[in-house]
């Protein structure tokens, strides 16, 4: 059967968009989603008129795996959720679990767990802002904001003898207290930022491409960040003063001073302004924290049954011995109550919780992730309509989407 001729360019209705619209994949292999991710765009030229999420790329069953794996060999898949930041995921894990077990640590660990938390913050914005600039074409500003990486990824060296995945917290405390010399290189930390920080904002806060680029770009009033669920700078940057440092006191937060910075653009813009004053504030944390940090150990007691044994007491005692075996043991373990608890951190992202429900075994009945990239992935299609093609990277780029929180 021949085909019908195609009409000519005089006879086509103008206000049927059928005609115009057409679809692009967007990823998931593409240097600007800086992860597997998909995007299935409905272009009419250049226009978009509408976008959809496509998530499955990265499933690794992260949610199953609490299921199977006890409350500390967990731990290391925490690093793998967002891997930008896993020091942020092993605090919030472990927080969530101690709460479940009824555990209160030492003030030494929640001092140093707000440190490493805080440095976490400061390695994902950096990359956030850093990738920003690079996808609207400053490349030196992203060398800028990778260089102060390598100094945080030093300290977490220093602190565990892992770079990137860190799985440093445990059950009741810590992997091992922080030597002298890692001490010394996060008092320095903070005092080698400011020009950093100057650099970075003198590249791009006034760079009239960079402005044009994000400047009323993916806007998100109050409200909408309110009635979505937003949180970190994503809702921050929108006007919503929340943030669970200061609202719902966690680890030492209560005992330092430090400011919850907002806009009210709603911007890409705005998002990329609050995550550098941001930093900002991390700095004063840490440089606090390490001047005020307390003496004492990093671990719960001994008494407690909660925490494995320094390798010492179990090579040379029999009490450190058999502490060992009843928690390493697969039938043996914690004792975990009958319960459910929800327990949730201030995440670079924003709220990142857990959700763990116990039944007496070693390993959780049920183990849930709040991650904020989930929810901040499905507004993309509301911020991008209406913009152009080019505007899909500045909008993704400040949403700081990290695929492997959305497929658990």
């Amino acid at each position: 059967m021949p085909l019908a001729p195609l009409p000519a360019a005089g006879d086509l209705a103008h206000d049927d968009p059928r005609q115009y619209v057409w679809t692009m994949n967007f990823g998931p292999q593409h240097p600007a989603t800086h992860t597997t991710l998909r995007l299935v765009l409905k272009l009419d030229g250049e226009r978009v008129v509408d976008a959809m999420p496509d998530i499955g790329y990265l499933h690794s069953g992260f949610e199953k795996l609490a299921e199977h794996l006890d409350y500390n060999q967990y731990v290391t898949v925490t690093d793998r959720m967002n891997y930008v930041s896993p020091m942020a995921n092993n605090v919030a894990w472990h927080g969530a679990v101690e709460k479940l077990l009824g555990i209160e640590v030492p003030p030494r660990c929640r001092y140093l767990r707000v440190i490493v938390a805080e440095l976490a913050r400061i390695s994902d914005h950096l990359l956030a802002n850093g990738a920003m600039g690079l996808d609207t074409g400053a490349f030196t500003h992203f060398l800028y904001a990778f260089n102060p990486r390598e100094w945080i990824c030093d300290i977490f060296e220093a602190l565990c003898g892992a770079r990137f995945t860190n799985s440093y917290t445990r059950v009741g405390g810590l992997m091992h207290d922080a030597s002298p010399a890692a001490i010394e290189m996060i008092r320095n930390f903070p005092r080698r930022l400011p020009r950093v920080f100057g650099d970075m904002e003198r590249l791009l806060n006034r760079n009239r491409i960079f402005v044009d680029r994000t400047k009323g770009v993916g806007v998100l009033s109050r409200e909408q960040a309110i009635n979505r669920g937003c949180s970190g700078p994503v809702a921050r940057a929108s006007g919503v003063t929340r943030d669970v440092r200061r609202d719902d006191p966690y680890l030492a937060y209560a005992d330092f001073d430090f400011d919850v910075c907002c806009a009210e653009a709603g911007d890409c813009f705005a998002r990329y302004l609050v995550r550098m004053a941001e930093m900002r504030e991390s700095a004063k944390i840490i440089a606090q924290a390490v001047e005020n940090l307390p003496p004492g150990p990093v671990n719960v007691g001994v008494d407690q049954r909660a925490i494995l044994p320094p390798k010492t007491r179990v090579f040379s005692t029999i009490e450190g011995l058999i502490t060992h075996f009843e928690l390493a043991m697969s039938n043996r373990g914690f004792t975990v109550p009958r319960e459910e608890v929800y327990s949730a951190v201030e995440a670079p992202n924003g709220e990142l919780g857990f959700y763990i429900v116990g039944d007496g075994t070693a390993t959780a009945y049920r183990g849930r992730c709040r991650p904020p990239s989930f929810v901040h992935f499905a507004l993309f299609p509301h911020l991008i309509r209406g913009h152009r093609l080019s505007d899909v990277v500045a909008v993704l780029g400040s949403l700081n989407v990290i695929a492997a929180e959305l497929d658990r």
